[in-house]
């Protein structure tokens, strides 16, 4: 897990190692541990190349530097490649000599062997960029869920790269400017899906992409599409399916354990970071774990974490955060993500990172099993939405809808569920399930225009309408909530705290599994990861198989109108506010009424608005 920066441009740019050390320095939370450079030249045009690197060793920590150059290719490589010790055998068959036991040394060699085609033989989470210069050609490519971030930056003198934006805002002639499109997008989404950044002109190669920089120009290809992307028939059942799901989970958690510094596991309780403990407990008998929580009634989960690190026997240690941790640190975590903090649960992920880095370089999580698996409550609802919608449109809008908003707080999935259940449009309905605004309610609220007219939407949505209701929201979670939501914040909340996350749920080779079952093996009834939760009969207790899922809920709908409310009266409402030109004041200060009021709960809309405006203080205003 490291940092890269790097850039092929015009030689009349005349950028020296002194703006790539900046750009370095910038992320160098990503890589305490080193860092390096190197400047080439691209033999037929005279294209500078340079590349840089900034290291957190977790394999080979006293061999493997970067930019590793050899047999005249040059290599800046962020993440891990999981299967490179069978690559090193294959490879080594082929006549490949090896000088270290190191997965940077592997990549390159398979990059020589392979070239475009190395991305199809990685098992792993990663973004790199090598320069051929035997072909004269720079390759970038980012890994096939999104773990690795990876962000562009062209113009007419050349190709910029870096693994966070901050780096990019060190070259000379990049400034700070607000996209308006990826405003309109962030109050739908509450992140901004990719390409786009919030940053204008600064985007993201894609997750399951490789880019190709030669003759001057960049091309990309998507070498890897999310499994539930294709329509797939009806199998009959697989009386071997559960066994075999989990010798392959299990086989992915051994994987990567692979570590040469001590390492240990996030730990909700909950049945996915709780059945990665077991799996991890089968193969090393001292597992630490790390815990976080509240003192607030109904939002702690530490009490579920302990039992199961007990039951384990981990080194476990807990955390509890409270709303002065918020309002501290968040500031901090926007400058680190350089976009909104899209969750209130990154605050305390980050400040567990930190108590994990005290005593451990890796942690492994229990992300991504939702959303390869079937684990949120919109996917048993989501089955249900063309039968609702047989039900005439005046008795879901005008009966069963009032109905429900009038419902209190405790009753907020039926609230979700039936609002969302409304939008006849699929591609819309799987963004509201967790989005903020829909289009009207971004109308009401949003002055926003381009060019005089509304911002328009365009959902980045490419599944398969003939696919099952199950697969094509499964598919929309894997593609844009995923890579553009959860995976940036668990890398960036981690990297600032100098420690790698592992998550070996989104191993691609499960993933493909799990999509090949019929859809009963994930949504069941209303049972949610059904075919985890019979793996978890042979690994668990039977108090953490059967306890409600409860997610991991940060009581900000409380802060906000106790002791956060000042804070985010100050940030929405005062003459310093950068972003209150952007909204109708009076649709604004009745959505802040309501909430503090206890009238309805808008704290996931207030939480986009806050970040948002903490963003345009720290960026649109520099």
């Amino acid at each position: 897990m490291c940092g890269i920066a790097g850039w092929i441009t015009k030689p009349e740019r005349m950028l020296s190692v002194q703006t790539l050390e900046s750009m370095l320095q910038a992320i160098a939370h990503r890589g305490p541990d080193g860092q390096g450079t190197c400047a080439l030249v691209c033999a037929t045009t005279g294209h500078q190349v340079f590349l840089g690197h900034r290291r957190l060793a977790i394999i080979d920590p006293e061999g493997a530097h970067q930019p590793m150059c050899d047999a005249g290719l040059a290599l800046t490589f962020n993440g891990e490649i999981y299967n490179f010790r069978e690559l090193r055998k294959e490879l080594g068959s082929l006549g490949y000599i090896f000088r270290r036991d190191s997965d940077t040394e592997v990549l390159l060699r398979a990059y020589q062997h392979w070239g475009n085609d190395v991305v199809r033989h990685l098992r792993g989470m990663f973004a790199f960029a090598i320069w051929d210069a035997r072909n004269q050609r720079l390759f970038l490519a980012r890994d096939r869920f999104g773990e690795k971030p990876l962000y562009l930056y062209e113009d007419g003198s050349g190709l910029y790269f870096a693994s966070e934006i901050k780096a990019l805002l060190r070259i000379p002639g990049i400034t700070p400017a607000v996209d308006l499109q990826s405003v309109w997008d962030y109050l739908a989404y509450r992140y901004v899906p990719g390409p786009k950044t919030l940053f204008s002109g600064i985007r993201k190669l894609m997750p399951g992409t490789f880019a190709v920089w030669e003759h001057g120009k960049l091309r990309e290809e998507r070498y890897w599409s999310a499994p539930d992307r294709t329509l797939r028939a009806v199998t009959q059942p697989r009386p071997d399916a559960v066994e075999n799901f989990l010798s392959r989970l299990d086989g992915a958690v051994k994987m990567q354990m692979v570590s040469d510094v001590p390492f240990g596991a996030f730990l909700s309780g909950g049945l996915d970071s709780s059945t990665i403990v077991a799996l991890m407990s089968r193969h090393n008998t001292s597992v630490k774990t790390f815990s976080v929580g509240f003192a607030e009634d109904g939002y702690s989960e530490l009490g579920y974490a302990a039992e199961v690190a007990r039951h384990f026997g981990t080194d476990h240690h807990e955390l509890i955060v409270t709303d002065r941790d918020i309002m501290d640190k968040l500031p901090r975590l926007v400058a680190f993500r350089d976009a909104p903090v899209a969750e209130p649960s990154d605050i305390p992920i980050y400040m567990l990172a930190c108590e994990a880095a005290r005593s451990v370089k890796m942690v492994l999580t229990g992300e991504g099993s939702d959303e390869v698996l079937g684990g949120y409550p919109k996917h048993i609802f989501e089955r249900f939405a063309q039968s609702y919608q047989v039900l005439p449109g005046c008795v879901r809008h005008r009966l069963i809808a009032p109905l429900a908003h009038a419902l209190p707080y405790e009753f907020r999935r039926l609230k979700t569920a039936v609002t969302n259940l409304n939008i006849e449009d699929w591609r819309e309905r799987y963004i509201r399930w967790f989005g903020a605004l829909n289009r009207s309610e971004r109308d009401h609220l949003s002055v926003l225009r381009l060019n005089g007219s509304p911002v328009g939407d365009a959902p980045p949505f490419d599944a398969d309408p003939r696919s099952s209701a199950l697969r094509r929201i499964l598919y929309f979670d894997q593609t844009s909530w995923l890579p553009d939501n959860l995976l940036e914040r668990g890398d960036r909340m981690s990297m600032a705290a100098s420690i790698e996350s592992r998550v070996p749920f989104l191993d691609h080779k499960l993933a493909e599994f799990a999509s090949s079952l019929p859809d009963h093996y994930r949504v069941r009834g209303k049972c949610s990861k059904w075919i985890l939760r019979e793996a978890g009969k042979r690994l668990l207790p039977e108090r953490i198989l059967t306890r409600p899922k409860a997610g991991f809920r940060v009581p900000v709908n409380r802060w906000f109108r106790a002791e956060m409310r000042e804070y985010l009266m100050d940030h929405l409402q005062s003459a310093a506010s950068m972003t209150r030109t952007y909204f109708d004041a009076k649709a604004l200060d009745n959505v802040l009424a309501e909430h503090v009021e206890g009238r309805q709960n808008h704290e996931k809309v207030l939480w986009a608005l806050l970040n948002l405006e903490i963003w345009h203080r720290q960026y649109a205003g520099a």
